[in-house]
């Protein structure tokens, strides 16, 4: 029984990160081959050409903070919740939300950055469900993320910023306020206080790869 439950565990991890990886390189050489054939222009289009496939594999993600609530995976909830979050607002509020967000240039550099962290990420755990150790993978699924995930947190944090206006000047999510409190609460306000905690997630983040990268990739730790 025991052989079964671990077998179907990792039959589900397996398929889950071949899934993820697939979506998310599909993601990659899209706009990495529309960027060379259509150079600047490609950044302006990009929410509309890769928007369903990211939808698609930040929706699976959810399942990245599921895993460790329900025992699946070892990991810890807080720094995959941080992520899965961070990114689906951006996704799905920030983008997704605002039509004058969706053909800004700022869209390509997320989405490139979200894309080129994970094409290493997913199958480093998809070889690690087989057992499985490439030592050119694991160095850079433990390295990449240094220079490219606070450039995408940074990327992200420029795209709230460009939204703010937007959201002032529509109103969009204001919660309407009785008279004596004013006309309404903006949600722009909301973004500026979900500014600053990225940040903070940022360093929560940084602090746990890290450490996630000593215990691999040091000799004698992590195995």
């Amino acid at each position: 029984m025991l052989y079964a439950y671990l077998g179907l565990k990792k039959g589900y991890l397996f398929m889950y990160n071949l899934v993820q990886f697939l979506g998310f390189s599909w993601i990659f050489v899209n706009m990495t081959v529309r960027l060379f054939i259509l150079g600047q222009d490609s950044f302006y289009d990009t929410f509309h050409t890769i928007a369903d496939m990211m939808y698609f594999c930040q929706m699976m993600a959810v399942a990245e903070v599921m895993n460790p609530l329900v025992g699946v995976v070892k990991t810890g909830v807080f720094p995959a919740m941080i992520q899965v979050v961070g990114r689906n607002v951006i996704l799905f509020v920030i983008f997704g939300s605002l039509e004058e967000m969706q053909n800004k240039a700022v869209v390509f550099f997320v989405f490139y950055l979200w894309s080129t962290i994970e094409i290493f990420r997913y199958p480093f755990y998809m070889l690690a469900c087989i057992d499985t150790d490439w030592k050119l993978l694991t160095w850079l699924r433990y390295s990449i993320w240094m220079p490219l995930y606070p450039l995408g947190v940074l990327a992200e944090a420029i795209a709230v910023i460009q939204s703010l206006p937007i959201f002032d000047e529509t109103r969009l999510y204001s919660i309407p306020l009785p008279t004596v409190l004013g006309s309404s609460f903006s949600f722009s306000f909301t973004l500026k206080i979900y500014l600053a905690l990225m940040f903070l997630g940022l360093f929560i983040n940084f602090r746990h790869l890290f450490n996630g990268r000593g215990g691999e990739l040091t000799p004698g730790r992590g195995k």
